[in-house]
């Protein structure tokens, strides 16, 4: 059985990344984040059919998640190298284009492991979205089949629910009364 990962703190991580416009190499850890909000997700491979859908819709969602201090950060099991590429690829030929978030290389597949998202058989994560508070605390995760994109707008409406610090019914909207 999984162990349970929300209400607890956030399994640290350290990975390699490319920045959005795909022209650096760099790194991350979890504690970069600290005093912020993180939309973490993982994604299964570069260069596949859903993926770019979520990954541009998250990025053209930048600006929402700035508004609410929130970063966001996208991983695989691919490398820097791999994302490097994809970004640099244009869209119309199954490339992102640029971003507006670094993308993270979790090749050791540690990472997809301690967020209990690694398909070990193939060697992938499973499509996994994660939000995490500026003290470190994960609050809210997904994880669907990778055959299913998820949806930017439930991702904010989720954060926006959190940060709001009440009790959000079902389909709470920001303006909605706190239960």
């Amino acid at each position: 059985m999984a162990e349970r990962l929300v209400g607890r703190p956030a399994p640290d991580f350290a990975m390699e990344t490319v920045s959005g416009d795909g022209q650096d190499f760099g790194s991350v850890k979890l504690s970069d984040y600290r005093g912020k909000w993180l939309v973490f997700f993982f994604y299964p491979l570069d260069f596949t059919f859903v993926c770019p859908t979520e990954i541009t819709a998250l990025s053209d969602a930048a600006e929402q998640f700035k508004a609410l201090d929130t970063e966001v950060l996208g991983v695989s099991v691919d490398s820097v190298h791999s994302h490097k590429a994809w970004i640099n690829t244009p869209k119309d030929s199954n490339g992102l284009g640029q971003l507006n978030f670094p993308l993270a290389s979790d090749i050791t597949k540690q990472v997809a492991n301690d967020y209990g998202i690694l398909i070990e058989e193939e060697g992938i994560a499973l499509r996994g979205l994660f939000i995490i508070d500026p003290e470190g605390e994960l609050k809210y995760q997904v994880v669907n089949h990778n055959d299913v994109g998820r949806s930017v707008e439930e991702t904010l409406r989720v954060l926006q629910a959190l940060q709001s610090g009440g009790l959000c019914a079902m389909n709470w909207k920001p303006g909605d009364t706190n239960l």
